[in-house]
This record gives C-alpha cells, sequence and structure tokens, in this order.
C-alpha cells in the first residue's frame, strides 16, 4: 500500500465530518416518546402510530392514559443537529412488552437512552430501566410532566426509582420544545462526562 501525503482536501474532508449519535427515546406505554420525538425532530418525524382497537383492549392498559387512541407499533424517528459537527438520531421504541424484540434491536449502535417517566405511573417504570440497564445503555430519567400532574422533588423520584447519584433526573414537557431539548441536552453532557 502506497501512502500519500495529505492534500487541502483531505484536511476539508475532516472539517466538515459530522458525528451522528444513536439516542434511544424510551418508556412504559403512553408516556409521550412519540410526542418528545415530534416535538424535538427538526425533520417531519416518522411515525409508526396505529389506531388502538378491541382487540389490543385486553393487553394494553389504558389507566391513567386520558384518551389515548393509537400506539407505536414499530418505532419513531427523528433527527436533530446539535451543532455544525454533532446529529442526533432520536429512535423511539414502542413501550408494549410485547415489542422488547424491537427494543434489542434498537439498542445496537446506541450511545445512550432518555427514558420518560410518567409520576403517576412509576411502578411502569422499572421493566424499562431494568432493560435499558440490561442492554448496558447509559441513561438519564426525564420525568414528563401532563397536565395537572404533581410536581415531586428529585430525591424522592431517585429513591422510588431507586437511581444511582449519577444518574440525570430532569423534568420536561415533552409538547416544550425548550423543556424537551433541556432533557435531552443533560443526556448529552451525561455520556460526554462519561467518555472523559
Amino acid at each position: 500500500m502506497v501512502s500519500r501525503p495529505a492534500s487541502d482536501e483531505d484536511v476539508y474532508l475532516d472539517d466538515a465530518v459530522q458525528i451522528a449519535a444513536k439516542i434511544l427515546v424510551v418508556g412504559h406505554f403512553a408516556v409521550g416518546k412519540t410526542t418528545f420525538i415530534g416535538t424535538m425532530s427538526e425533520i417531519p418525524p416518522l411515525r409508526t402510530e396505529e389506531r388502538m382497537t378491541q382487540a389490543g383492549a385486553h393487553v394494553d392498559d389504558l389507566m391513567g392514559t386520558r384518551g389515548k387512541t393509537t400506539t407505536t407499533v414499530a418505532m419513531d424517528f427523528g433527527r436533530l443537529t446539535l451543532s455544525e459537527r454533532l446529529v442526533l438520531y432520536l429512535f423511539g421504541t414502542p413501550g408494549q412488552e410485547r415489542f422488547v424484540q424491537v427494543w434489542e434491536d434498537m439498542t445496537r449502535g446506541a450511545l445512550g437512552a432518555l427514558i420518560l417517566v410518567d409520576p403517576e405511573r412509576l411502578k411502569e417504570s422499572f421493566p424499562v430501566i431494568d432493560l435499558v440497564e440490561q442492554y448496558g445503555l447509559p441513561y438519564a430519567i426525564s420525568v414528563n410532566h401532563f397536565d395537572g400532574s404533581p410536581v415531586r422533588p428529585d430525591g424522592e423520584l431517585r429513591e422510588a426509582l431507586d437511581l444511582l447519584p449519577e444518574t440525570p433526573v430532569v423534568t420536561c414537557d415533552a409538547r416544550d420544545e425548550k423543556s424537551s431539548a433541556n432533557a435531552l441536552m443533560a443526556l448529552v453532557r451525561y455520556l460526554q462526562e462519561r467518555t472523559r
């Protein structure tokens, strides 16, 4: 193999290279993952939502879901450019246990996960956290505050979810771009700290 000296073109190409980071947005059924990705994506998001039918009524627990009529059946996908060199690809997983195989496929190549949590349904987050830890993904917790949901102190949430002290916990409203961006940035900062 013959090596050649670096040219001006090589230097230009190195400067133009973007870093693409795959981030999972996960959580239990009806916690706001599709809404979060739709809020954050700079492109029209890919959604695989289907209307919920009577056939799924015995499988999907709709308690506390406030008028949910659709559900993700494969994934959601969005893109967010954070800087000239860093682009996030956001993959939203379906929340039902029957889609666990989809999760396994989606974790390949992911740098981390943002776990959305409903403060009124904390116990539904345990299987999600367990699954993310099983796949070895670093994660941050984002408490998605729905209309009228109580605000719980971080310490109470950490204890209830049995989190390590270094695990970021932030609040957001998945419908609000600014608070959703803050949640995503908490995860990105955490991932950067872990690589130093």
